[in-house]
């Protein structure tokens, strides 16, 4: 059932979702807030958009233009409906196309300065357990596309010197921090999220650049909740999704 949310902490911002396809999560709320928005950043874009909940958080902190490409068809009908909701139509442009036509066209070659993905977490193997729901499924699983096609996207729209930032699984993190060396990123930024001060990571966030130069940094970890069980100061900040 499609049902209207208020946005976070952010005024005014609403978001129509499907409870019966899936809601945005904890990890679309980094992706969007995460991204250090430079003064020379003109031009974004976000592969893999879903419902648009990264454009439209993105839109209250920058006002670069933003490309937000979906696959699926009934997910860009609502990410449209989204951002004609929210009156961001001059700023953001939702293109339902598959991710690899859009990316191997030249006329998007070093196009963006920072370019966003929240890729499938999971591979798409024999024995995978994949959701009968199409739309969960395209979105948790390497069906339609994998990491690696996504990097290589990233690289190839993205200017020298641009930014690719992603939000994945810590099981993964090894494998990642690989790719963004075979497609000549070189890793900048890395932040642990962690459910409570007691646990271990279950995602993290991480910012390359291409063919950037080297240098890390480490941040403190992303912490929900603390050792009394209630939520950080940080996360509460993020985490205020009311229904209306």
């Amino acid at each position: 059932m499609e049902k209207l949310y208020d946005v976070l902490n952010y005024e005014g911002l609403k978001i129509y979702q499907n409870d019966e396809w899936f809601c945005f999560s904890l990890d679309s709320i980094i992706l969007a807030n995460f991204p250090k928005i430079k003064y020379r950043t003109n031009k974004i874009a976000e592969l893999g958009t879903g419902n648009a909940i990264v454009p439209l958080i993105l839109s209250r902190r920058t006002n670069s233009s933003i490309d937000a490409i979906e696959i699926q068809d009934d997910l860009a009908i609502l990410a449209k409906k989204n951002i004609e909701y929210n009156n961001l139509g001059n700023q953001v442009n939702i293109i339902n196309a598959d991710m690899k036509a859009f990316v191997s066209n030249p006329i998007n070659y070093d196009k963006y300065d920072l370019v966003l993905s929240n890729p499938p977490y999971f591979k798409s193997v024999p024995t995978s357990d994949i959701n009968c729901n199409i739309h969960k499924a395209i979105a948790r699983h390497e069906i339609k596309i994998t990491i690696s096609d996504i990097m290589d996207g990233a690289w190839r729209i993205l200017k020298e010197g641009g930014i690719f930032a992603m939000v994945s699984r810590t099981d993964r993190f090894m494998e990642i921090l690989q790719l963004f060396h075979d497609f000549r990123f070189e890793v900048k930024y890395i932040r642990f999220v962690h459910d409570s001060v007691d646990k271990s990571p279950a995602l993290f966030y991480v910012e390359a650049s291409k063919l950037g130069k080297s240098g890390m940094i480490i941040d403190k970890p992303f912490i929900l909740k603390d050792a009394l069980g209630n939520y950080t100061d940080e996360y509460e900040r993020l985490q205020n999704e009311v229904m209306i």
